[in-house]
């Protein structure tokens, strides 16, 4: 952004906080733009199961949930724009010179690993939305998938050669994300109208689905207790069910907000060239960018996902409920009836294949499949075009070449090529192999993230006179303390219940607990000795 057009959004936002309503809305939606980026990154994949799976185990019993948990990240969100804007300064830097270089590159690595990872299944999606929803006919031979993914790989890097040009270029990149992330929205909400006139969804059920029920925690979705109370052991479908709904809720709250994003918005506020005139202004980017068009994607999903298979089970092969039946026998053996069958078959997992499917009688093959199935794709190119993105920005960091080109291409290179690997590995053991210690070390270190910029946000050595106070203070820190609070109960929840030595699936999360325990001790007293300093 040049010196003439940092004046011109200046004036334009003093323009605003005199201006009606309207003229302020419009002047600030024109302006937004990194909010944007972190909606693009979280309406992916992983947002997309979730939703699905809530539909399928809760009906609308949790669409409060996913929009819950992004307020809490939002919450910490807005706390590192605070930080970054008011220091103007890189928060890597910050955090290894005020803190600890080892939470700083714990960050570090934690992110790149994130962005490499999850890039492939995002390019898998990307790839089955094409050759199973929008373009069948081209079949799914390995050629055709080669093909798709050198086109989402060249797509996504052209897309990231924008956001390093100047002038225009970064604004088509601005316009680019924006309009993405429209679509994204608009082909979910298009379903649900369409599901809402075929009379399929009761929007009295739905409306109560959005006011929190924390009942969830410790007992089983209405609409299941019926069954629970024919099956043959009740109490054990009861705790089955439970334990399922309480992993949901906790992870969901735990990982609202990924590590890479994290990492995201700091770099894009120095990118924007945006500072302290916008603090208060970046927590309207986040809401119309990033909260907006995750709670409507995301609450579309449930309520599909409800409508269609929520204690429905006529969709679903019987042999897929035999794991669950199994673990039962295994349990109380020799007890199964018809009614624990029709149990096991309602926790099956579905995926937008299926969703699509489910929707072809009602809505129609136009929207079922193909504004569906591009809603679907949209969330796979957008979500690699942001991990792309925030590996380039780390790489200037790891190579040591902050605003540098190259070194920023070269990170984009490294996390879509490992993209485009995808669908030929992601698959079995292999996907394991990669996504187990990845979630593990992100899912760790993201209360560490959260901890990290609590410390920042009461650091008189970092903020200095801006160091909020009073009324403020107290408000900040208690918003805070939830929010990072929640993620690190979530995150420990998640780990504890997977650690274990009998293998390595079970030795990484007990790692993970090892490190999370470490680093925050080392935050802790990193913060201490630097503010006796300051």
């Amino acid at each position: 952004m040049s010196a003439n057009e940092q004046e011109h959004e200046t004036a334009l936002l003093a323009e605003a906080e005199a201006a009606p309503l309207m003229r302020k809305l419009s002047i600030y939606s024109r302006l937004s733009g990194p909010g944007w980026l972190q909606g693009a990154i979280t309406l992916g994949g992983g947002s997309l199961a979730g939703a699905l799976y809530l539909g399928v185990i809760a009906g609308f019993g949790l669409l409060w949930l996913q929009p819950l948990a992004m307020i809490c990240g939002i919450i910490m969100l807005s706390a590192i724009a605070y930080i970054t804007l008011t220091t103007e300064k890189a928060p890597f830097g910050l955090v290894n010179t005020h803190l600890s270089p080892a939470l700083g590159w714990a960050w570090l690595i934690a992110t790149i690993m994130a962005n490499i990872v999850w890039c492939m299944p995002q390019f898998n999606l990307g790839r089955a939305a094409i050759q199973q929803n929008l373009l069948p006919a081209v079949g799914d031979s390995t050629a055709s998938t080669v093909i798709i993914c050198l086109i989402l790989l060249a797509i996504g890097f052209a897309i990231n050669v924008l956001y390093e040009s100047e002038g225009k270029g970064t604004k088509t990149f601005d316009r680019i994300i924006k309009i993405m992330v429209g679509l994204i929205v608009l082909s979910f909400v298009a379903v649900v109208i369409t599901l809402s006139t075929s009379g399929d969804i009761s929007w009295g059920a739905l409306l109560a689905g959005l006011i929190p029920d924390p009942s969830l925690l410790v007992e089983p979705a209405a609409t299941l207790k019926a069954l629970i109370a024919q099956s043959t052991q009740p109490e054990w479908w009861t705790a089955r069910i439970v334990n399922d709904q309480r992993d949901i809720i906790i992870a969901a709250f735990g990982t609202a907000v990924g590590i890479n994003m994290t990492w995201l918005l700091p770099y894009s506020l120095l990118k924007k060239r945006w500072g302290k005139v916008q603090r208060g202004f970046s927590i309207f980017d986040l809401s119309i960018g990033l909260f907006i068009p995750f709670f409507l994607a995301t609450s579309c999903v449930v309520i599909a996902a409800a409508s269609q298979f929520h204690a429905k089970t006529g969709d679903v092969d019987p042999a897929a409920g035999a794991g669950t039946i199994a673990q039962l026998v295994e349990a109380h053996p020799g007890v199964t009836n018809a009614a624990d069958l029709e149990l096991a078959l309602t926790l099956v997992k579905r995926d937008n294949f299926q969703l699509a499917t489910t929707l072809e009688p009602l809505a129609g093959k136009v929207v079922s499949q193909t504004i569906f199935g591009f809603g679907v794709l949209g969330m796979a190119l957008s979500t690699i075009i942001i991990l792309m993105l925030i590996n380039g920005l780390a790489f200037q960091e790891l190579l040591g070449k902050r605003g540098n080109k190259k070194a920023h291409y070269i990170g984009c290179a490294v996390s879509g090529i490992a993209g485009f690997a995808g669908p030929f590995i992601w698959t079995g053991a292999a996907a394991a192999a990669l996504a187990i210690p990845t979630s593990v070390i992100g899912g760790s270190l993201i209360p560490i993230a959260y901890f990290t910029f609590f410390l920042m946000m009461n650091s008189k050595k970092v903020l200095g006179e801006h160091r909020p106070k009073g009324t403020a203070r107290v408000i900040w820190n208690v918003l805070m303390g939830v929010a990072t609070g929640i993620a690190t109960v979530g995150s420990v929840w998640v780990l504890y219940g997977k650690a274990h030595f009998n293998d390595w699936h079970g030795i990484i999360p007990a790692v993970g607990l090892a490190l999370l325990a470490i680093l925050f001790i080392i935050g802790t007293f990193s913060f201490i000795k630097n503010e006796r300093k300051a």
